[in-house]
């Protein structure tokens, strides 16, 4: 079997720059897509379903897009034409977006950004599978997660960029987008075609049959194709009745108990998974062996090695959502000064009491006090006997507006306070995103040197464990400025998880099906995304009694576990 030769430094960073178009991509999307949908009139309710795009396109798009382009060959290669074809997409999909009229035109362009963006991502990972010998897989993905941390910080910085160097404004009126976002969008854009032109041109593909000679003939059940499959029809009809079954009881739960909406999408996922197998097996006794059927078959043959790294993954990005979707709250509320006297929260009890009933308040006004009463409730149940009470910043700055009459002017200021201390704890929040970022950038070099003296699986153990620390350091820290330390915790552990899963996933799965096992195992990245965006919000409402401080604990334990289970996880090379 003939040997990989490796590459230098500069055909490592030529082969993944593109990668920095699409982390430009997500930057600029994770960063202004909630101003943008609020600009063009969204609720605050209907922002989380909006969004909903984001996982649902990664389920289905790049396990289908890993399929083809484990079967491609043309005169651009395997893995490019997908690269070319999301790039195009997702630039189109960046001009278009800011500029939308209407609030269902830009979560049009989301669906198409995001699907853009899996078909870009999941061949490109697969690319580095197919380009390294194993000793450099991890500086491949190394380079990878560079290029992630980096790109992450300029492109959810390239508004505020643009309009302190520029000049550009980051106004507009009403029901438009600022002129800042939409020029940020479009320098997204360029830059996203810009950098997968880049790894299109500089990097030159191997061939299916110089692939063949690398690889040789695998043999395992996973490499199995067409003819060469063993289905075993009767167990696909009973495993896949039972995912109906447990998939419809599950639906029926969810809507029972009224639980958070996002679980509707894993409960209709079992069922839909369900009928998958029933179908595969009525299309395998019709004689059918490519497209759905092969892919349920490699669904169900995944390596021993991946079913434990997608555990690992599962509570590992866990964590990552709870940080993401609850420091700014966890920060603000236990780290800077929002309490005020406890007289003012009854002021504003009474003044809610009062405007919800009067007879003749109309639908917005009451919405907009019926979530202002939410958040009194919420003192009232978990901070009864405190004085001064911490208050939500919605409280704040309701009535520190200079319209609002229920307050005198040395009250109004303290609530201004109040509105400035979350202000700065939401900026320190940003500060401390850059930091784990570019720790995650900076680490990354150092990442394939650990790899080799202690083996890719202890290393990414050590990772998990200092980011677990990190996050619960955050509950410890009570200075704002520390918080720096739990992030360079958090950052070992985000550069660790770019980089070591996808370097030992591609030591373990069948050279040829690169692409279909990189694509699935993006299920174990949105399972726990789906999993903390419902249950989380429950345990902070119940459990933590709203201290949202206690996510990130459970984040960081979350993290741990996931470090202990990745110790046992099998490599097939360990370097």
């Amino acid at each position: 079997m003939k040997k990989k030769p490796l590459l230098s430094f500069w055909q490592l960073w030529n082969m993944s720059f593109g990668y920095i178009g699409i982390q430009f991509g997500f930057a600029l999307q994770n960063s202004n897509l909630s101003r943008i949908f609020e600009t063009l009139g969204a609720k605050q309710d209907q922002i989380p379903a909006l969004w909903i795009a984001a996982p649902l396109s990664g389920l289905i798009i790049q396990p289908i897009i890993g399929y083809m382009s484990d079967r491609t060959w043309n005169k651009l290669g395997r893995r490019k034409p997908y690269f070319l074809t999301g790039a195009i997409l997702a630039s189109l999909a960046l001009f278009i977006l800011p500029n939308s009229p209407a609030l269902w035109i830009a979560a049009g362009m989301l669906w198409m950004l995001d699907a853009s963006i899996n078909i870009t991502m999941e061949p490109m990972r697969a690319f580095v599978g197919d380009m390294l010998s194993d000793e450099q897989r991890t500086q491949g993905f190394a380079m990878q997660t560079f290029f992630i941390g980096a790109a992450s910080i300029v492109g959810s910085m390239l508004p505020y960029l643009i309009t302190n160097i520029a000049g550009i404004s980051n106004t507009a009126p009403e029901g438009i987008i600022p002129p800042s976002v939409r020029f940020a969008f479009y320098t997204g854009g360029i830059i996203y075609i810009g950098a997968v032109l880049w790894t299109i041109f500089s990097t030159k593909e191997y061939s299916p049959e110089e692939l063949e000679a690398f690889h040789g003939h695998e043999t395992d059940a996973a490499a199995k194709e067409g003819d060469e499959m063993e289905l075993d029809t009767k167990k696909y009809r009973t495993t896949g009745s039972i995912y109906v079954v447990i998939g419809l009881i599950a639906t029926f739960i969810v809507n029972h108990y009224d639980w958070d909406k996002a679980l509707y999408i894993l409960s209709i996922a079992i069922v839909v998974y369900g009928l998958l197998q029933l179908i595969t097996a009525q299309l395998f006794v019709t004689g059918q062996r490519k497209g759905l059927v092969e892919i349920i078959y490699d669904m169900n043959n995944m390596p021993k090695g991946m079913r434990q790294l997608a555990m690992v993954t599962v509570f590992t990005w866990f964590a990552l959502f709870a940080m993401w979707i609850y420091s700014t709250n966890a920060i603000t509320c236990t780290k800077y000064n929002m309490k005020v006297d406890k007289a003012l929260v009854t002021a504003m009890q009474n003044d809610i009491t009062s405007v919800l009933t009067q007879p003749t308040v109309d639908d917005s006004t009451k919405k907009k006090f019926e979530a202002l009463q939410d958040d009194i409730k919420e003192i009232n149940e978990y901070r009864p006997n405190d004085n001064p009470v911490t208050i939500s910043v919605n409280l704040a700055n309701h009535y520190a507006d200079s319209a609002n009459k229920v307050f005198a002017a040395n009250d109004k200021a303290e609530l201004e306070r109040v509105t400035k201390q979350y202000n700065d704890g939401a900026d320190w929040v940003g500060v401390l995103n850059g930091v784990y970022n570019g720790v995650a950038a900076l680490i990354a070099f150092l990442l394939p040197i650990l790899a080799k003296r202690i083996t890719r699986v202890k290393a990414h153990v050590l990772c998990l464990f200092v980011g677990g620390l990190g996050y619960i350091s955050m509950y410890i820290f009570q200075d704002p400025k520390l918080l720096i330390i739990s992030m360079i915790g958090v950052g070992i552990a985000w550069s660790g998880l770019l980089t070591f899963p996808y370097a030992i996933l591609s030591s373990i799965v069948p050279q040829k099906k690169m692409g279909v096992y990189m694509g699935m195992f993006n299920y174990f990245v949105v399972i726990p995304q789906i999993l903390a965006a419902a249950i989380l919000g429950l345990l902070v409402r119940t459990v933590f009694h709203g201290e949202a401080i206690y996510a990130l604990v459970l984040g960081g334990i979350a993290m741990i576990i996931a470090g202990v289970l990745m110790y046992f996880v099998k490599d097939k090379k360990g370097v």
